[in-house]
């Protein structure tokens, strides 16, 4: 590659800009992966601690489904009376670039219930408030892996290209200034010697 750059004041130049451009290129891609690395492994623990709470909160809300059933029979009349779910909302948020989903629901149980409370008895008031906890985790915990996945191929995208720069562009670039440097400093020195010849003729 070198071999082929003409060398000229000119070339030295760009190939001396296209080097800092490519230093620069290559530690900004070193720090976007490292922000993410460090925003992915905070998501992986916090995904890792709901995935091992998700299987008994869901556990204990079906327990207390199965608690209300035996109290209360068949609840078609009382489900009926359940609106359709609507209150998920899906936004995004930038980290280096990369779109992460972050995804909210209307989780209080601050107002009144959405059933009749003279149709249930409190067993259906424990497996009401155990869902509603099930639904917040599986909420964050879809968040949390959709942004985690993101993140890998994020990483993995920018780690390719920090490569790139670092093995193959930067060395190029490298070997092409080398190259161009050399040359011009040895038609400087063929110029000097042919001056002090044409000097040294002068003279006589």
């Amino acid at each position: 590659m070198a071999e082929q750059i003409f060398p000229t004041k000119g070339n030295l130049i760009k190939i001396k800009r296209s080097l800092m451009q490519a230093r620069l290129g290559y530690d900004l891609m070193d720090r976007k992966r490292s922000v993410l690395v460090r925003e992915m492994v905070s998501m992986v623990d916090a995904a890792r601690e709901l995935r091992g709470e998700i299987d008994r909160v869901y556990s204990e809300a079906y327990r207390a489904l199965e608690y209300a059933n035996m109290t209360l029979g068949v609840m078609n009349t009382i489900a009926q009376t359940f609106p359709v779910e609507n209150s998920l909302k899906l936004s995004s948020r930038s980290v280096m670039s990369v779109e992460l989903p972050k995804v909210s629901a209307e989780l209080s149980l601050a107002d009144r219930p959405q059933y009749p409370m003279t149709l249930t008895s409190s067993e259906f008031d424990k497996a009401y408030i155990k869902f509603n906890r099930a639904k917040e985790i599986t909420v964050r915990l879809a968040e949390l892996e959709n942004s985690i996945y993101r993140l890998a191929v994020a990483i993995k995208k920018t780690q390719k290209r920090a490569n790139a720069l670092k093995n193959i562009i930067i060395p190029r670039f490298q070997s092409q200034l080398k190259f161009i440097s050399g040359a011009l400093e040895e038609k400087e020195r063929e110029e000097f010697s042919r001056q002090k010849v044409i000097k040294a003729k002068k003279m006589n």
